[in-house]
């Protein structure tokens, strides 16, 4: 499993908010660092015509305004394609990426995000014709509605946003929701750590998370195959976050 991060992702001047936190990132790269062992890739921004398949020229000159925010927004984009490019040839791969993008809509963006991260990197492989359907799992705190927003015209897309009052009902209607699917080429996540029971949802416990990481790996050999990649989305109660995110990988790998 590969893990995808670029060290300009430790800055926090594009930004000031929860997801451009001081200490967010390095607490999560040395968990899966130092005790995960994973290999780190750094990606390269994504291009202008990568933007536009999920953005309209408005929204992308706007952001283009703050040279800083559009640099970061921008990387943090290629991260994902690179992560789904790694998981499109058979390896799971976890983008360690920010600002966040399951908040940005076509035409504008909310929540901390800027671009739609993990739609961009599944429309790029699907107008490369490497993809023609896939299932995406939202498990951040928050519905992703940029995500549903910018894949809404992709008829053979699946997205699940669950909701329950608890972690075991959560876990279920993952599991639910997945059993019903008979075919798909791509497992994606937008994974949010801020459902965390210590975070904004209130929820699921460190163990979840990696129960929800196996469950995606079983979920995609039943598919037939090994394409799967999750990108950071929410997060924030900072003691805990990095062995959440370890937690996940290790049930994901």
């Amino acid at each position: 499993m590969k893990i995808i991060f670029h060290e300009n992702f430790k800055s926090t001047d594009y930004a000031s908010n929860g997801a451009s936190a001081p200490g967010r990132m390095e607490g999560i790269i040395t968990a899966l660092v130092n005790e995960g062992n994973y290999e780190i890739i750094s990606p390269e921004p994504a291009l202008y015509e990568d933007l536009a398949r999920a953005h309209s020229r408005a929204h992308i000159a706007n952001i283009a305004r703050n040279t800083r925010l559009f640099e970061m927004a921008s990387l943090a984009t290629g991260g994902a394609i690179l992560a789904s490019e790694i998981a499109f040839k058979g390896e799971p791969a976890f983008a360690c990426i920010r600002p966040p993008g399951h908040h940005a809509s076509r035409n504008s963006s909310w929540g901390y995000c800027v671009f739609c991260n993990l739609g961009i990197a599944l429309l790029k492989l699907k107008e490369a014709a490497l993809i023609q359907s896939v299932f995406v799992l939202d498990f951040d705190a928050h519905k992703g509605d940029g995500n549903i927003d910018v894949l809404s015209e992709w008829e053979d897309t699946k997205i699940l946003n669950p909701l329950a009052d608890n972690n075991k009902d959560y876990l279920m209607k993952i599991e639910d929701y997945i059993s019903n699917i008979q075919d798909v080429d791509m497992v994606a996540v937008s994974a949010g750590f801020d459902s965390y029971e210590k975070d904004l949802g209130r929820k699921l416990t460190t163990f979840d998370f990696y129960l929800i990481g196996r469950l995606l790996k079983k979920f995609a050999r039943k598919m037939g195959h090994e394409r799967r990649f999750a990108i950071l989305e929410g997060g924030y109660y900072q003691p805990d976050l990095g062995k959440n995110v370890l937690a996940f990988c290790q049930g994901f790998e």
